[in-house]
């Protein structure tokens, strides 16, 4: 979440009450004060739907301000916060979101030693009242879109992981030839496969012709009788020990439909994302760098938000996590390092897009790469100018809407 100081509550308005909300699944704990830090209304607790919304929002209306000049805080809890949030700023009321980590940096320096959802709430106001809370940065209908996409592609991307590997697993108890066949156990057909027949046992009894039919039930024209014989003289002579192979071909096959359904998800969210990706033009300059797939696209747009708030590119940089945190202390200096806030997919992303530069031919990241190491500079702090750089001209393509142009990335790359 990007964060900025709230050194005034609003430009140019009057702030007459200062209200600090703790949002929780069920119920919220709300407060008032005045900005000289005396309390109006002592934490009350209401629950977090339309008819404690409607109780809260009467405090608020009995009091001798217009909705112009009431300052509202609440961390963001998950998605707890969101329907809240929302309806108050509807309503007009200034709605300030906080990073749940610097109230509890707040709760720490004041040396309070309880937490309830009540302190919490006059936390959040006194937070606000300081001038030293920062703001966090609410994404747009658009980037809020991405994010959930791209977020739920990477949750089940390392489901899907996980349960390969599971098979995998299994397939070395259960059919250890199995591999001999379909060198991929996780391959569209070997599920198939697996799924019916989750043991060597299981295949040696079916003989070839029920498993001819299970490999000819899924698209792989190369996948016939011969397939299914080698199967059955493996399964055959297999050195399965045979042990829990109920218990074992029941998880397998679990773990096979399981994975499917994940692909079949996987894909359609791939979809949704290359549709959402055509249709924004503020990814069209960003489509003409070779080095960036629809996922590395998708994840700028995500992780990024809207670059125009960037008042410079440094500043994209810093939010991402790729700028130098340096700590000294007298004659004592530290090795300089990445400050790493921020997101670490992104950086994630960009780090693989780096690396896809240097084999890249024409990449004119890579031929940046290959200057800084002939420089002299160390490959992995060389990888990371290179990943900065991206986080540059990517920042720039989305705020300018300019095309691609590899030359402003590093003059020798248009002049061979």
């Amino acid at each position: 979440m990007e964060t900025t100081p709230t050194a005034s509550f609003v430009e140019g308005a009057e702030i007459t009450y200062v209200c600090g909300i703790d949002i929780g699944s069920q119920s919220c704990s709300g407060c008032i004060t005045r900005p000289n830090k005396s309390v109006v209304v002592k934490p009350t607790t209401f629950a977090n739907a339309r008819e404690g919304w409607n109780r809260w929002e009467e405090r608020l209306s009995s009091l001798d301000a217009a909705p112009s000049q009431i300052v509202i805080g609440m961390e963001a809890t998950s998605r707890y916060h969101e329907n809240l949030y929302h309806e108050l700023e509807q309503r007009g009321y200034q709605m300030r979101l906080l990073h749940p980590g610097q109230m509890h940096h707040f709760h720490q320096q004041r040396g309070l030693r309880a937490k309830t959802d009540r302190l919490d709430a006059m936390t959040i106001a006194r937070a606000l009242l300081s001038g030293e809370a920062r703001v966090g940065y609410i994404p747009g209908e658009q980037v809020a879109t991405y994010r959930e996409l791209v977020r739920l592609h990477t949750q089940l991307s390392e489901e899907a992981a996980r349960y390969e590997n599971q098979i995998q697993a299994l397939v070395v108890v259960l059919f250890p030839e199995f591999t001999q066949v379909f060198a991929d156990p996780c391959g569209q057909t070997a599920l198939a496969v697996l799924q019916a027949y989750p043991h060597a046992q299981a295949v040696a009894e079916a003989g070839p012709e029920a498993v001819y039919q299970v490999l000819r039930a899924v698209p792989a024209p190369h996948f016939g009788h011969p397939t299914a014989h080698q199967l059955m003289a493996l399964a055959k002579e297999s050195v399965s020990s045979g042990r829990v192979l109920s218990g074992r071909g029941r998880s397998l096959q679990i773990l096979c439909d399981q994975l499917q359904h994940t692909q079949a998800n996987l894909s359609r969210l791939e979809q949704e994302l290359e549709e959402l990706i055509t249709t924004d033009p503020g990814t069209r300059g960003l489509q003409q760098m070779p080095e960036l797939g629809p996922k590395t696209i998708a994840v700028l747009r995500a992780e990024l938000g809207e670059v125009d708030r960037f008042a410079c590119t440094d500043q994209a940089v810093a939010y991402a996590g790729m700028d130098i945190k340096i700590k000294e202390s007298g004659l004592w200096k530290g090795k300089a390092k990445l400050s790493k806030r921020g997101s670490g997919l992104l950086r994630q992303m960009l780090y693989l897009a780096a690396l896809r530069s240097i084999s890249l031919q024409g990449s004119a990241f890579g031929a940046y790469y290959q200057h800084l190491v002939a420089r002299g500079l160390e490959k992995m702090s060389a990888l990371m100018a290179v990943m900065r750089k991206m986080v540059v001209v990517a920042t720039h393509l989305m705020q300018t809407g300019e095309d691609y142009d590899p030359g402003k990335v590093w003059v020798e790359a248009t002049s061979s």
